[in-house]
């Protein structure tokens, strides 16, 4: 997609304006302008798109002593108050956005959304945490504890184990005091904004 955005204009075309083919096949240079002048109004559904999957996290504590929802503002306000950037503090604020879409494979979900918009440390860190975290606890559901070890050539090993210690393995903590939702949001509409 990163491809794609680099297409679009600013336009201030109707998002109600439709290209006219009804397969690929047909379809027309005119059709593929229109549609480019418009993938800047979908790119910015993004970040509601993020801000509604996040709050959903609330609904949701899968066991653990905290929400996912409270899991996250935890992960995030702790590398925000630790001083890191505003780009790293919505990849920990959103890392487990997945969640309860696809548990299982949670980390490729928000790693997706975030690649056209981030770092590649940062891309790294996100899709491969699921696997960094498990160093702490899979030994104890019979999994391989040292997977990780998979990724020890990777320039971002030491940057994505930092991320699990510091921020995301101690965001369980029922007293710890999270900012809201709400003082992310601007740092969310940012991150995801189309930038024409």
């Amino acid at each position: 997609m990163q491809i794609l955005f680099g297409c679009m204009s600013n336009h201030n075309e109707s998002p109600h304006e439709r290209a006219q083919f009804t397969s690929f096949q047909e379809s027309t240079k005119e059709d593929w302008s229109l549609i480019m002048r418009q993938i800047g109004n979908t790119q910015n559904m993004v970040a509601d798109n993020a801000l509604h999957l996040l709050r959903q996290l609330g609904n949701d504590h899968g066991g653990f002593p905290v929400s996912r929802l409270e899991h996250s503002l935890q992960t995030a306000t702790r590398a925000e108050q630790d001083g890191r950037d505003a780009q790293y503090v919505v990849c920990a604020l959103i890392h487990d956005i997945g969640d309860t879409l696809a548990p299982f494979n949670h980390p490729y979900i928000a790693s997706t959304m975030l690649k056209p918009v981030v770092s590649e440390a940062n891309h790294f860190m996100v899709a491969q945490h699921g696997i960094f975290q498990g160093y702490y606890f899979w030994h104890h559901i019979g999994m391989d504890r040292n997977a990780r070890d998979a990724f020890r050539d990777s320039p971002y090993f030491d940057y994505t184990e930092e991320f699990c210690v510091k921020y995301d393995s101690p965001a369980f903590d029922p007293d710890f005091v999270s900012a809201p939702l709400e003082h992310f949001e601007p740092l969310v509409r940012e991150l995801f904004a189309a930038k024409h």
